[in-house]
């Protein structure tokens, strides 16, 4: 009864939804433990959280996990007039920030299971819990190659919320990988960041460089970035089960945050940025980051040299770091960055200029990922299964995957 009342008001709500127990597999968390000693999550510290995979520990009476997934496989809404609107957005970041949509979901559905006199805790991606891995549980889909978790409901593209429950469920049969031999997501990634494992290393990771890394993007990924001004796209554009796209009717994607005016990150104040951009993922970066990928951009595009010397004086060092840079793969000079404050630009400067060799240190974590490969292009939405490999998968045109449900 409990259970159907939950279901009842995600349904209305639009979102598709499935169960999970809360008994992770002992190999989940070793392989997450294993990824983080190798250090491929960059700086991102918050995955070392020993309860991700113990959600129990902090919360001894949850049995079960409701999961809510909201597809954004929503369509570009164009180009606005006037400003700089070159280089590209993850889709993701088209609409208002989704923990704040799907998070209203939530908390009507906190409130529905308080009504009910039960406990319930209802995260967006922000709490320490292995969602991935939950959903796999759920067995509405597997995770990919590429690490996006894949379903035949929704495709590549859905945001996934959770809700901690009291309530037993049994876990569902676990569904097979739909992947087959393709490797299009593989060959898709710039840097070489996809393991071909369903795990990344985010230091190579365009989306990662240009969202989570604070520090200036090493030189050498540069034409991985490409056109990429915030996050990345290329590795779920590849994948065959795009084409299984929806859209929850909680998104209305925005043109001026699909394709922001450039300008607005290079020369609004932070307090000016802050208001603008409220609410919305770019946020999370912040101005001056945002600064940065757009330098690479315009550099990477050709473009931008006036704009070079203008960020040159921006406020903040990163940004500055960023500008050097691009000023000397612009073949301009960087002579007057020896004056600059900040002893970290000058000494770049200065190596830049061959007076002193090895003084650069402009890669994460103390240099480059061993190994590195860039590829210099990018990829468009791929084609049919036959031509991905996965010939003879059988596909459900309509409807939901086995085990999630969702709106009638």
């Amino acid at each position: 009864m409990v259970k159907d009342l939950l279901e009842e008001r995600a349904r209305e709500l639009g979102l598709l939804f499935a169960w999970a127990p809360l008994d992770l597999p002992p190999e989940a968390e070793a392989r997450h433990r294993a990824w983080l000693e190798a250090g491929r999550h960059g700086g991102m510290a918050y995955l070392e959280a020993p309860e991700r995979f113990q959600p129990k520990r902090r919360f001894p009476w949850a049995r079960s996990a409701l999961l809510l997934f909201a597809p954004y496989a929503y369509p570009d809404p164009g180009v606005p007039r006037g400003g700089l609107r070159v280089g590209r957005v993850a889709r993701y970041a088209w609409v208002r920030d989704y923990h704040l949509l799907l998070g209203e979901a939530l908390r009507e559905l906190e409130g529905v299971a308080r009504d009910l006199g039960l406990e319930a805790k209802g995260y967006v991606d922000h709490g320490p819990l292995p969602e991935r891995t939950l959903a796999a549980l759920s067995g509405t889909g597997w995770i990919g190659k590429s690490g996006y978790f894949l379903s035949q409901a929704f495709g590549v593209h859905a945001f996934l919320g959770v809700l901690l429950t009291p309530l037993e469920v049994e876990a569902a049969p676990l569904h097979p990988s739909r992947c087959g031999r393709c490797v299009r997501c593989l060959s898709a990634c710039p840097t070489g960041a996809l393991l071909g494992d369903g795990t990344l290393d985010a230091r190579r990771c365009v989306s990662y460089l240009t969202i989570e890394h604070k520090g200036p993007i090493p030189p050498a990924l540069w034409p991985g970035v490409g056109a990429w001004v915030f996050g990345c796209d290329l590795c779920g554009e590849a994948c065959p089960w795009e084409r299984f796209g929806r859209v929850w009717k909680g998104f209305q994607p925005e043109a001026e945050l699909a394709h922001p005016d450039l300008l607005d990150f290079l020369r609004l104040s932070g307090r000016a940025f802050g208001k603008k951009y409220a609410g919305t993922a770019f946020l999370r970066a912040g101005r001056p980051r945002l600064a940065r990928n757009a330098l690479v951009v315009l550099c990477n595009l050709g473009l931008g040299e006036a704009l070079f010397l203008e960020a040159a004086r921006d406020p903040s060092p990163l940004v500055r770091r960023t500008a050097l840079h691009a000023l000397f793969r612009a073949g301009k000079g960087v002579e007057a960055f020896l004056e600059n404050p900040d002893p970290r630009i000058r000494r770049e400067a200065l190596a830049l200029l061959g007076e002193a060799p090895g003084a650069v240190d402009v890669g994460q974590n103390g240099g480059e990922p061993e190994g590195l490969e860039v590829r210099d292009h990018g990829t468009g939405v791929v084609g049919d299964l036959k031509e991905a490999d996965l010939e003879g998968v059988r596909v459900q045109e309509e409807g939901v995957g086995p085990g999630l449900a969702g709106e009638a």
